[in-house]
């Protein structure tokens, strides 16, 4: 049950933006990295938030270390409350280095994971790898989320690449493209060594991009969540966010807490930053492609 349900708050103070929207949403997605939750931490994160969270990542292959038991128990209660959950596309990668894809996907599936991640963050995938990968997890009647980057340290995004990967992705039936970030958000993609976002390469995905609802920003730091939606608005897609982050992160999307606070005393009002990006798309002079 959305637990806005029987809120006791006026509306204008429960949400001062009036824009937030409840699960299932197509805008503002909030996906939480689970890095090892047990059952209890479980529990009590979704009896707090489960309201706010619409994905949540066991992250890396956690899931094989899991009792199987343990596992099933985790993923049917994220899904009593709504959730789509998926392991890391690391351990996707993992199976491909191992020659397993087949494996991997008959055992998620009979587990009950609703969603699988397609990524290539540690090996490379030739673009046919990717596609057939993608097309498995449609097949087994998965949601299919895909990543574009890598984890080392230092690498960057290449526009071209990633447009171009976006396109593909979409166009086979990937229901978004996440932005890689790590969980640690430094040194790597949009971030660098300090966790500062690059705007540049910012502005230049998304004077490229059809929609930017189909991507999803990994922003694991306050800062980064703070900068990218008051950049870009209340209702882009972030993922993983923290298991103790998940009320923080609302609160900056309705504007009740100070970084935000513009959102809710004036909608009409936006901070420089978001105003001078909207300019820069309004007066961008490649148009976006088409899918």
């Amino acid at each position: 049950m959305d637990a806005t349900s029987h809120a006791v708050w006026p509306d204008a103070l429960l949400d001062p933006t009036g824009r937030r929207s409840r699960k299932p949403r197509t805008s503002g997605r909030t996906m939480v990295i689970d890095k090892g939750l047990g059952l209890f931490a479980l529990r009590d994160l979704l009896d707090t938030a489960a309201a706010y969270m619409d994905m949540i990542k066991f992250g890396f292959g956690t899931p094989s270390l899991y009792t199987p038991a343990l596992l099933r128990d985790k993923i049917r209660l994220c899904k009593e409350r709504g959730l789509i959950v998926f392991p890391g596309g690391t351990f996707l990668e993992v199976a491909v280095a191992n020659g397993l894809e087949a494996d991997y996907f008959r055992t998620i599936r009979k587990l009950g994971f609703t969603a699988v991640e397609v990524s290539d963050g540690t090996i490379d995938l030739d673009r046919r790898t990717r596609t057939e990968l993608i097309e498995r997890g449609l097949n087994a009647g998965l949601t299919v989320y895909t990543e574009y980057g890598k984890k080392c340290w230092g690498s960057t995004i290449e526009v071209d690449a990633l447009i171009e990967t976006v396109k593909e992705d979409i166009r086979i039936g990937a229901e978004l493209v996440t932005i890689e970030g790590r969980e640690s958000g430094t040194g790597v993609g949009i971030f660098d060594e300090n966790g500062a976002c690059k705007d540049d390469e910012i502005r230049s995905v998304l004077a490229r991009i059809p929609s930017p609802g189909l991507l999803l920003w990994e922003a694991p730091q306050k800062s980064q969540q703070v900068h990218l939606l008051n950049m870009l608005g209340p209702d882009l897609n972030l993922g993983n966010v923290a298991p103790q982050e998940v009320l923080a992160l609302e609160a900056l999307r309705r504007g009740l807490r100070s970084d935000t606070f513009h959102y809710g005393v004036d909608r009409r009002e936006r901070k420089p930053e978001a105003e001078e990006h909207k300019a820069y798309i309004a007066g961008m002079k490649e148009p976006p492609i088409s899918l």
